[in-house]
């Protein structure tokens, strides 16, 4: 064999070693400056600079940097970039793993192709494998139009998986740009979608769609834009004027969440005494039931340095979610907000409620229940749109919940809306109570007008016969003992001592053991 028809000399590792560094450099630059400079523009962060404010410092590990798609038509062949327009990995939180995708606007848009979606299936697989939150940094244009239906069987893939994790592991969804058609539905499926103002939208048909076929003409944010969702439709728990604000609240959340449904959240140290008295909850909440007041001034009083991180806090109002600490340990708090529409309970308030109930029985965060309700908001728009439906989404929530709940009613539970504020009836393991409580069918007034209606229509006096009969109703059923004398309240407590009670309470559940009956899963109200 002659010397021409030797076998190539392969090239030495050390020449292998730095084309791969000018690859990955390549990959990790992105397509252009140009692309970035029109991202800044738009008021936007790139995919890697958001992962960087997202995640710890240094800590990030990418998959898949080098995948490209192979689709050849419409001119796809010639432009195959690295990262196919979406950056995949993982890296830690405050120390803890999370898993994370980021959607590359300046490639594609960000649009979903067939490898763009064989990439978010591996972060997906690998997240739920390791038992770690995953957080997607959305900024995409929808399904990659020139893929045809494999981009959309790519989506697919994704909302399998996301519902496979469904109560599994932490799924957060973070929108920072356009989320439109089908793609919307990923977010949905998640736990808490956190979205940017000005820059971020979500909506199946866009607003060209909309005018086109109901004469609507409405922009991107009028028709879904962070307020719309935050505070009209409740798609969004949280809303924000700035890519970093939002990020530094995706950190906060995760740390107050366990890393799946197997663990429990984290334990944080406080100096906050376990046995600090609350003075002020002995004038904060007025005697007088019709005067309103705010709850979240309570919460701040019971819980660890007064924190407290609030869900939804634009969408229904009169009901309060929040995840908060008592003594280091993560609690989750549902309470009536007197302050917007005297915390009557509706159908807002009632979904709200009951999806915060359900993730915190999933990731085995106990529940305290705050009641001040007056009942179920009446009217013909409530019942006409289900609020006898709606309604029972949360009482649902409350007894399929087996994580240690505490009932604290502050002053008036009237009604419905008091057996479904997680009452003993419906399993609360204890419920305890002011003694300013007033639990009842309904107020003393409406009782003794339906209840005495002749005697006082026939009295010669009947504003006098009125107030007698109100009176006699509230010494006879409404005292502040009636239900702790039926064993429907468990004790009757000093408002000053209820961080320490709260507390002494949640360290004796936190064994707590529930035999569920075996079934499939349950079949509740939609």
């Amino acid at each position: 064999m002659s010397i021409t028809d030797a076998a190539p000399v392969p090239a030495p590792a050390q020449d292998r070693a730095a084309e791969l560094a000018e690859i990955k450099a390549q990959a990790v630059a992105g397509p252009n400056p140009l692309a970035t400079e029109r991202q800044h523009a738009k008021g936007k962060l790139t995919a890697r600079e958001r992962i960087g404010l997202l995640l710890d410092e240094g800590s990030f590990h990418e998959i898949e940097a080098l995948r490209r798609h192979r689709a050849t038509g419409f001119g796809l062949a010639g432009n195959r970039p690295w990262t196919d327009g979406v950056v995949t990995g993982w890296g830690t939180v405050e120390g803890r793993t999370v898993f994370v995708y980021a959607h590359d606007f300046r490639i594609f848009g960000g649009a979903l192709g067939e490898a763009h979606a064989a990439k978010i299936h591996k972060v997906m697989d690998l997240a739920e494998a390791a038992g770690a939150p995953l957080v997607s940094l959305n900024d995409g244009a929808g399904a990659r139009i020139q893929e045809g239906v494999t981009a959309l069987a790519g989506y697919g893939g994704i909302f399998q998986r996301n519902t496979r994790a469904s109560g599994v592991i932490p799924q957060l969804s973070v929108m920072l740009g356009p989320c439109a058609g089908g793609a919307a539905y990923s977010p949905a499926l998640t736990d808490f979608v956190f979205m940017v103002r000005g820059t971020s939208q979500m909506f199946i048909t866009g607003p060209d769609v909309v005018q086109a076929v109901t004469g609507e003409k409405v922009s991107m944010n009028g028709l879904g834009g962070a307020d719309v969702h935050a505070e009209v439709s409740g798609v969004a728990a949280f809303s924000y004027d700035d890519e970093e604000s939002c990020l530094a609240d995706v950190r906060h959340l995760l740390s107050l969440l366990p890393s799946n449904n197997r663990e429990t959240a984290p334990r944080l140290p406080t100096d906050d005494p376990a046995d600090r008295r609350t003075e002020s909850l002995l004038h904060l909440v007025p005697a007088n039931p019709n005067q309103a007041y705010d709850i979240r001034q309570v919460i701040e009083e019971i819980v660890d340095d007064g924190d407290h991180f609030e869900v939804q806090p634009g969408w229904a109002p009169n009901v309060v979610c929040a995840l908060a600490r008592l003594d280091g340990h993560v609690t989750g708090i549902v309470a009536n907000q007197p302050a917007a529409l005297a915390g009557v309970l509706d159908i807002r308030a009632s979904e709200k409620a009951a999806r915060f109930v359900q993730f915190c029985d999933a990731f085995s965060i106990p529940l305290l229940t705050l009641v001040d309700v007056p009942g179920f908001l009446p009217g013909v728009d409530q019942e006409h749109n289900g609020i006898i439906r709606h309604g029972a989404k949360l009482l649902y929530a409350y007894c399929n919940a087996s994580v240690p709940r505490i009932q604290l009613i502050l002053r008036k539970a009237y009604g419905g809306a008091y057996i479904v504020m997680d009452s003993r009836s419906i399993g609360a393991d204890l419920s305890l109570a002011w003694p300013t409580n007033e639990i009842a069918v309904m107020g003393a007034e409406g009782a003794a007008n339906v209840i005495f209606r002749r005697e006082i229509a026939a009295a010669s006096d009947p504003d006098a016969e009125r107030a007698q009969k109100i009176k006699e109703y509230e010494t006879e059923l409404m005292h502040p003992y009636y239900a702790a004398e039926r064993g429907l309240v468990d004790d009757v407590i000093d408002p000053a001592e209820t961080r320490s009670v709260l507390i002494g309470a949640l360290a004796m559940l936190r064994t707590k053991y529930t035999d569920l009956p075996s079934r499939k899963h349950g079949n509740p109200p939609v």
